[in-house]
């Protein structure tokens, strides 16, 4: 029972909630402990809240994740964790999360709970709704930004937000994309609960790439801008955050198109050791420019 409920919790997924740390490195605030004390409470309640979204989503997909080939697996799908014992895990996990919310500010309380309801008007049916669905799961990716930012109480950068727009749409389409070039393996037509067809997949790309490519462009005009000067002693460093990132992005483009990139996007990357080197690159030159 204790392992039907870790493994459905998906711990491996907290990694995305390390977005709420970004303006924790680019505020230039990760040497104050209180500023990391904070963003790490940060990080718990927003994981302990996708552990209850996963679960919640999972009792809303249970018919047909039975008849998936990889989500069969998944313990309510399986049978391994019944719905009952489900639901009062999804509601413990939430109350959980907010109540650790509670503990930072009233700014971040509201964007942890419209985080929330986003995640539930999505589970029960706006990722029904092709592009639209993209948009949002975009948008909760941002959404942990902002958290963070409101969490340690520093200046919105509009930069930031538009950058990581661009890049989470572009994600979110390549996962789109990943979905439906492995139906196209399984000889199927239309994605269970999605909006998609098999032949959406060639437009799904070019509208992912295109917006990953903006998201580069951003980050161009970002370090052009004369206020980089004040934040930065030598943002000339800033730049080699555009290569990594190009052939980054590029690279994960090119192995879906080939049908070599089954899973999520983003645990590709924690399996990647290119990733993690992009990754690197992208840390070094941002401290170095400070």
């Amino acid at each position: 029972m204790i392992s039907a409920i870790i493994k459905e919790m998906r711990i491996y997924q907290w990694v995305k909630n390390i977005l709420i740390f970004v303006p924790l490195l680019l505020s230039h605030t990760y040497t104050q402990f209180d500023m990391i004390s904070v963003s790490v409470i940060a990080f718990i309640a927003f994981s302990l809240c996708a552990s209850s979204v996963y679960i919640i989503n999972d009792l809303c997909d249970l018919e047909s994740d039975k008849k998936h080939p990889v989500k069969k697996f998944r313990p309510i799908a399986a049978g391994t964790l019944s719905v009952s014992v489900a639901k009062v895990m999804a509601f413990i996990l939430f109350v959980v999360a907010l109540a650790v919310a509670v503990l930072i500010n009233q700014e971040f309380v509201l964007v942890f709970i419209t985080y929330f309801i986003l995640t539930l008007a999505y589970s029960f049916g706006l990722k029904a709704l092709p592009i639209i669905d993209v948009l949002i799961l975009g948008g909760l990716y941002t959404l942990r930004i902002i958290a963070g930012i409101y969490a340690i109480q520093v200046e919105i950068s509009f930069w930031l937000l538009v950058f990581s727009l661009f890049i989470f749409i572009s994600l979110a389409m390549l996962k789109r994309f990943i979905e439906l070039k492995n139906m196209e393996e399984r000889d199927e037509d239309k994605m269970s609960r999605r909006g998609y067809e098999v032949d959406d997949a060639d437009l799904i790309s070019k509208m992912g790439i295109v917006s990953s490519y903006i998201a580069i462009l951003v980050i161009a005009l970002y370090i052009h801008d004369p206020l980089v000067t004040v934040k930065y002693s030598s943002p000339a460093w800033l730049w080699l955050v555009i290569p990594a990132m190009l052939y980054w992005l590029s690279r994960v483009w090119l192995i879906a198109n080939r049908g070599q990139l089954h899973e999520d996007p983003v645990l590709f990357a924690l399996r990647d050791k290119a990733s993690y080197v992009v990754v690197l690159v992208c840390l070094v030159s941002v401290i170095v420019a400070v």
